[in-house]
């Protein structure tokens, strides 16, 4: 690939004109050692598809003519259709412009193209989604068309000649669309729509970050480079709280303008030196915010004080100025920072000729990494409602994590970006799941032997919020659910796929990724203090949680710019945003004695929790069984996986919604929580101290009688609709063991 270096040298030496809103931090030009390792760069990302051919490029390039011709047909026959002057039909133009990856030059093999259609005054919104989607409809190449006119950014979204294209609608004030026109003039945004200044602000902002980048060919590499990186190390996604595609971008494009002469290979190690260090939540800038009076909210913590509480904010270039990053959480901010610190690591040893640039690209095993994960499951019996469901829950497990955090015991909760089908419960009834894992790390506690943690709250806050939503936008089956339950590292394995823990394992990484500061937050090491899981719980410990974490649903309501009506389209599934509704949902918290399908119910001692039913005498003994790897239960007779247990549990709870268990409490729209198995956690002689064996108590049967409360005060949670839908509520109660 082609370094233009040399010119770009020249440039900068003979005009002082500087990139960003400070000087650059080096203008060292490129040894030819740095050259060599860019070409190996080059060569390390090929086999990772993030280049394109020059045929699918130029299909792309045909592609997106086509569609522009097809814009200029329509506009000119809806121009006709108004009776506007033939003289302005004859120049009325309109455009489609690109933007994301496509725009900046980093689109990977088979992405999707994100699109924007320009028309002028006299073409409304309606006509977009009525004529031209009748018009895409006639074209054979045009598959899987659908529009989402309701949604936060309006979109047509379809398959043209096999590429998955995105296609925005705005509508200037303009009688005629130039072919020249340039979207970074502010002007353009006078007495628009504010969708219409949505819509525009994806082209805006990456038109800026190409214009304030010094060399275009070594951005493109190096952002290719660090987009891989982050997918591979499980940080790449807006909506779960790390940092989606312009963020990244917008990092890259600074990096490069504090080194404008450097190339690919050593841009890479300047940005993870730079953003290693960065001090946050000060901004990331590319160039100084302009204020064009046109009275739109941009950030400014000055002025808005919830921009004061944003973490690691990265904001767009264009006007009006936004933060890409504000979903970003305390713990989304901590893993990331120590991947920087081991993204330098790494690079310094590439640069030193002691490590090839595979190394850097090695995926690092995220089900070996943590000691403790909830995973969540949601469930529809239709495809097409569990397409839309996953969607929305998606774009809310960010209020989980926020919750998790807060929490006084928990350091730390990263959920992986991937997500992976659901266990077949193997049943006759059809069912859609898809399934997220979240590694969770304990504090070091002090002091006590033994802490009781419930986690009850935290979940079914998060449940509440996804289930009201769902209701609000009318989206809400009676056969969606969403199921939480604790798991430890062994148990894992029978509920992920073999090829992501065969692929994980294959990935391990390497000592050196470990090396961190002593002060630091090792990610990769476990907690001292080990706990277990899932049950259901009782009130007493609900009222722990909430002091704890004493937000209710309606502090948890999210900023729903970047999902409402956006669909992912890696998943098909529609991201509705807007109220944050609730509805308590069919989690595995059944108040049954049980086993349950997917929760505390796994008996090897690898998965401690199988043996809640053999342990409920043994509350006070050591384990010595031996560890055995975990695996699916063939029959009857043998151990039930965790889903399995959850949902034979979900069955009992059922039984609940009869006018027996209304009447312990399940009134006046609030639901009731019957006693559940409480969690006890011993060491075992077979692990060290620091692991722990779960024995699962019967509370009806252990619990002195002041402690049987039939149901849990959630009478701080916003009122559910009349007549809510049954449902089972999420309980996780841990209990923390020396």
């Amino acid at each position: 690939m082609p370094f233009p270096i040399t010119s770009q040298v020249q440039t900068a030496q003979q005009t002082p004109k500087h990139y960003g809103i400070t000087s650059p931090i080096s203008l060292a030009l490129p040894k030819e050692a740095d050259l060599v390792l860019a070409r190996k760069l080059t060569e390390t990302l090929r086999p990772f598809g993030v280049f394109e051919e020059e045929l699918e490029l130029q299909r792309r390039i045909l592609v997106l003519g086509k569609l522009n011709t097809l814009v200029k047909v329509w506009i000119r026959e809806v121009s006709e259709v108004k009776n506007i002057p033939a003289s302005v039909i004859d120049n009325v133009g309109g455009k489609i412009f690109t933007f994301g990856s496509y725009r900046l030059g980093v689109h990977t093999k088979g992405a999707d193209i994100d699109a924007l259609c320009v028309v002028p005054r006299h073409v409304e919104r309606s006509d977009f989604f009525s004529s031209f989607y009748e018009k895409l409809k006639e074209q054979e190449e045009v598959k899987d068309l659908r529009a989402v006119e309701e949604a936060f950014v309006p979109v047509i979204k379809l398959s043209f000649d096999g590429i998955e294209i995105d296609i925005l609608f705005a509508r200037l004030a303009l009688q005629t669309i130039p072919e020249n026109l340039d979207l970074r003039d502010d002007g353009l945004l006078k007495n628009l729509d504010i969708r219409c200044i949505r819509s525009l602000n994806g082209c805006r902002v990456t038109d800026e970050i190409l214009h304030l980048v010094p060399n275009i060919e070594n951005f493109r590499l190096t952002l290719r480079a660090i987009k891989m990186w982050a997918k591979r190390h499980n940080i790449y996604s807006n909506i779960l709280g790390f940092l989606g595609g312009v963020s990244w971008a917008m990092l890259v494009a600074r990096t490069c303008q504090l080194y404008p002469n450097a190339v690919a290979s050593t841009l890479v190690h300047k940005f993870f030196l730079v953003f290693s260090k960065w001090e946050w939540p000060n901004p990331v800038l590319l160039k100084q915010p302009e204020d064009c009076n046109l009275n739109l909210p941009v950030w400014d913590p000055r002025v808005t004080p919830s921009d004061r509480y944003h973490l690691m904010p990265i904001i767009t270039p264009a006007y009006p100025q936004q933060n890409s990053t504000y979903n970003v959480s305390a713990s989304t901010r901590a893993i990331m920072v120590e991947e920087f610190k081991r993204g330098l690591a790494i690079t310094d040893e590439i640069l030193q000729n002691k490590a090839d640039w595979s190394k850097l690209f090695e995926a690092p095993n995220f089900f070996q990494k943590y000691k403790h994960y909830i995973v969540l499951l949601a469930s529809a019996q239709a495809e097409k409602q569990h397409l839309e469901w996953v969607g929305l829950v998606e774009s809310k497990i960010r209020i989980l994590v926020g919750n998790l955090e807060k929490n006084e015991f928990i350091t730390l909760a990263h959920v992986n970006p991937q997500s992976f089908p659901g266990p077949k419960e193997g049943t006759d009834k059809e069912e859609f799941s898809t399934m997220w894992v979240i590694g969770i790390v304990f504090k070091k506690m002090e002091g006590s032997e033994n802490l009781n943690v419930d986690l009850t709250f935290d979940i079914q806050t998060f449940t509440d919020t996804v289930y009201r939503q769902a209701i609000s936008s009318k989206m809400f089956e009676q056969d969606m659910k969403i199921t939480a339950m604790h798991v430890k590292r062994k148990q894992l394995q029978q509920l992920l796929p073999k090829m992501a823990i065969q692929r994980s394992k294959r990935k391990l990484s390497s000592d050196g990724l470990r090396a961190m500061n002593d002060g630091s937050l090792d990610l990769s090491v476990d907690s001292d203090n080990s706990m277990s899981v899932p049950s259901p719980t009782g009130l007493s410990a609900a009222k722990v949680a909430r002091a704890s974490s004493p937000q209710g649903s309606t502090g948890t309501a999210t900023n729903t710019s970047d999902l409402q009506g956006k669909t992912d389209t890696s998943r098909g599934s529609t991201l509705l945003a807007g109220v944050d509704a609730t509805k308590p949902d069919n989690v595995g918290t059944s108040s049954s004695n049980a086993p349950r399908k997917g929760a505390a119910s796994l008996k090897q001692p690898a998965s401690p929790v199988q043996h809640d039913s053999e342990k409920k005498a043994k509350v006070d003994s050591v384990q010595q069984n031996a560890h055995p790897s975990p695996c699916l239960s063939a029959g009857p007779a043998g151990p039930a996986s965790p889903l399995e247990n959850e949902m034979s549990k979900k069955a009992k709870v059922e039984e609940l919604s009869t006018p027996e268990a209304k009447s312990s409490g399940e009134t006046d729209g609030r639901v009731a929580v019957d006693p559940a198995p409480s969690v006890e956690v011993v060491p075992s002689e077979g692990e060290s101290k620091t692991e722990t064996e779960l024995t699962v108590v019967d509370t009806a049967e252990e619990m002195p009688p002041a402690q049987k409360t039939p149901n849990a005060d959630l009478s701080d949670v916003p009122m559910l609709p009349a007549n809510p839908i049954p449902v089972v509520k999420n309980s996780i109660k841990l209990r923390l063991s020396r």
